[in-house]
Order: C-alpha cells, then sequence, then structure tokens
C-alpha cells in the first residue's frame, strides 16, 4: 500500500505501511506501551551499564590507593575482593570470573588422544571413546567446551601418552579476557546480609587479556 502525504501509518511486523484509520484502538494503544516500555528499559540498560563501569573503576582504584598507601593487597586488579563499610551495615563484593579458549596446542592434543586410542582399541571402552569423541565436538560458533575438555584431565589414566596429550591440553589454554560481576548486601536485624536486588549479571564489563 502506497502511503499518501496526508496520511498517518504505521509499519507492520511484515514491513507493510497501514494507515493509522485501519489499526484497531487497541493495537494502537499496545503499540505506543510497548516503545514507550522499551524506551524506558533502554534507558535503564543504560544508566545500569554506567554506573557499573563507574563502580568497579572505583574499586580498582581504592584497591590500588590501599595498596600503595598502606602496603595492603585486598585482591589485586584482577581478584576477588569484599568491601565491608565501617558500621557493617553495606557490604561489597566484587568477583573475577575468566573466559578461556584454547589455542592450536588443543589439536596437538587431539592428535595425541587419537593414537592412544588407536592403541587401546581392544582394551578401551565405549564410554571412554564416547567420552573423548563429545569432549571435542564443537557448537554452532565453531568453539570447543572447555569443560568437556578439562573432564578428560580427570579421568584417571596413566599411560606417557597420554599425560602428554594431558600437557598439551595445559598449555593450550589461554585467558581471553575476564569479567567483573558485582553484588551489595545489607545486613538486617539479625545480623545476616541479604542481597540488594540489583542485576547485573548481563551488564558488560570485560578486561580484554
Amino acid at each position: 500500500m502506497i502511503p499518501r502525504p496526508d496520511e498517518e501509518g504505521l509499519l507492520d511486523s511484515k514491513g507493510r505501511w497501514v494507515p493509522r484509520s485501519l489499526i484497531r484502538d487497541v493495537d494502537l494503544a499496545r503499540h505506543e506501551l510497548v516503545h514507550e516500555l522499551i524506551g524506558k528499559a533502554r534507558k535503564a540498560a543504560a544508566e545500569l551499564e554506567s554506573f557499573k563501569l563507574h563502580a568497579v573503576g572505583d574499586i580498582d582504584a581504592f584497591l590500588a590507593l590501599s595498596a600503595e598507601r598502606y602496603d595492603v593487597d585486598l585482591g589485586g586488579a584482577k581478584g576477588n575482593v569484599s568491601l565491608t563499610s565501617y558500621d557493617g551495615r553495606f557490604k561489597v563484593v566484587r568477583q573475577m570470573q575468566d573466559s578461556v579458549a584454547f589455542d592450536e596446542g588443543l589439536q596437538v592434543a587431539k592428535a595425541v588422544i587419537d593414537e592412544c586410542l588407536r592403541e587401546w582399541t581392544r582394551e578401551s571402552g565405549d564410554e571412554v571413546r564416547t567420552l573423548i569423541e563429545h569432549a571435542f565436538q564443537v557448537d554452532k560458533a565453531g568453539k570447543v567446551s572447555t569443560e568437556r575438555v578439562f573432564a578428560l584431565r580427570r579421568l584417571n589414566i596413566t599411560h606417557p601418552r597420554w599425560s602428554e596429550a594431558m600437557r598439551a591440553i595445559g598449555d593450550s589454554v589461554h585467558v581471553s579476557s575476564s569479567r567483573a560481576y558485582l553484588r551489595f548486601y545489607e545486613r538486617d536485624a539479625s545480623g545476616r546480609y541479604q542481597p540488594i536486588n540489583v542485576d547485573m549479571t548481563s551488564v558488560p564489563s570485560e578486561v580484554g587479556r
């Protein structure tokens, strides 16, 4: 439908222009409500991201100042730390979580493991073979699960070639980034710290390595 210059309208979900006169009042009201709430949500998300960035920076600055002035390391820029107010009423916890990835050394480890499997064809059970094959499967993004690969290192296998493969896996691991998680608490009347509901788990705050 071609809009007239003097006619107001909206695009529908398929990208077609529809005059307002043909849209039900309830659909218009829903459209306006959703747009209004999304605008407020975007503003709140931006404010939360700004708050988290400033909070992480303030904590890093405090830790650096403490280490310099009092020669006390409270966890370091990359460590976990818990800060409590002087009156004990409030507590702020910063936790760092590293994201790890594998380099080309993982393929070396897989080649050695394949050699082991060929050598152990008769002795190795189907369970071990299935676990190994599952560990090196990639997801839709082409990434290998670190949890499944690390599970191989917990297998009780003492063969020298297997040990060599496990060392290759360890050497292939590197930290790609670190993410800061902040949690805030207030002590209640019973003396227990209760979380202040500020969900920032999905707010980006990564530090590249």
